[in-house]
C-alpha cells in the first residue's frame, strides 16, 4: 500500500503538522485534560505534563512509520495547538482508514474540525492509494455529527471497526468517502 505519512497540510486558517514535544502545554491547557473534549471521541484525559509528554513521545515515535497519520491542528491566528486529527485505525488489507478528530472547547463552533477533515481527505486521496476513509460518531454527539454531515463523507450502514468485531453499530452513525474516480 502506498503511504505518505503525516505531512504538513495548510488550510485557510489551520496548519496541520506532526506533533512536537513543545505542543505539550497547549494540549494540557486547551483540550487533552478536558473531559468534555476527550469523552466526545472516547479518549481518556491526560491531566499532568508528564502524562502529556509521555503521550506525545509515543506519537512522535509513530512518525517513523509512513503508515502513521496524526496531525496537530495549529490555529493560524494564535499559533497554538487547538486540537488534532488522526487515523485511529489503518486497514492495509482493504486500503481504508478510520478518522478521529477533536478541537478544544474554547474553539468549538469555528469550523476547524470540518476544515481539517476536508483538507486531510483531499490530501490523502492525492498522495496515497487509500480506497476509502471512514468515521463515526455517537448519535448524541451532535457537534461531531454536524462536522461529518458537512464533510465529503456520506452516511453508510457500518464501518470496518464494527464489521471486523462482528458488531452492528448501535447508537453510532457511520460515514464513508471513497476515492474519487
Amino acid at each position: 500500500m502506498k503511504h505518505c505519512g503525516t505531512q504538513i497540510i495548510e488550510t485557510k486558517r489551520l496548519r496541520l503538522r506532526p506533533f512536537v514535544l513543545s505542543d505539550a502545554a497547549d494540549l494540557l491547557e486547551l483540550w487533552i485534560a478536558d473531559p468534555n473534549v476527550q469523552s466526545e471521541y472516547g479518549e481518556p484525559t491526560y491531566e499532568t505534563m508528564e502524562a502529556v509528554e509521555g503521550l506525545l513521545n509515543k506519537w512522535i515515535a509513530g512518525y517513523e512509520s509512513p503508515a502513521f497519520y496524526r496531525w496537530a491542528m495549529i490555529e493560524g491566528e494564535s499559533g497554538r495547538c487547538v486540537g488534532q486529527i488522526a487515523f485511529c485505525r489503518v486497514y492495509e488489507d482493504c486500503r481504508a482508514a478510520e478518522i478521529e478528530y477533536c478541537v478544544g472547547s474554547s474553539r468549538w463552533g469555528r469550523g476547524y474540525a470540518g476544515e481539517a477533515l476536508a483538507a486531510v481527505i483531499d490530501h490523502i486521496f492525492a498522495h496515497t492509494d487509500f480506497a476509502w476513509l471512514e468515521a463515526y460518531h455517537r448519535a448524541e454527539n451532535e457537534k461531531s455529527g454536524r462536522v461529518l454531515q458537512k464533510s465529503p463523507m456520506t452516511v453508510t450502514a457500518t464501518v470496518e471497526r464494527f464489521k471486523r468485531a462482528g458488531e452492528t453499530p448501535e447508537g453510532e452513525v457511520c460515514y464513508r468517502v471513497a476515492r474519487p474516480q
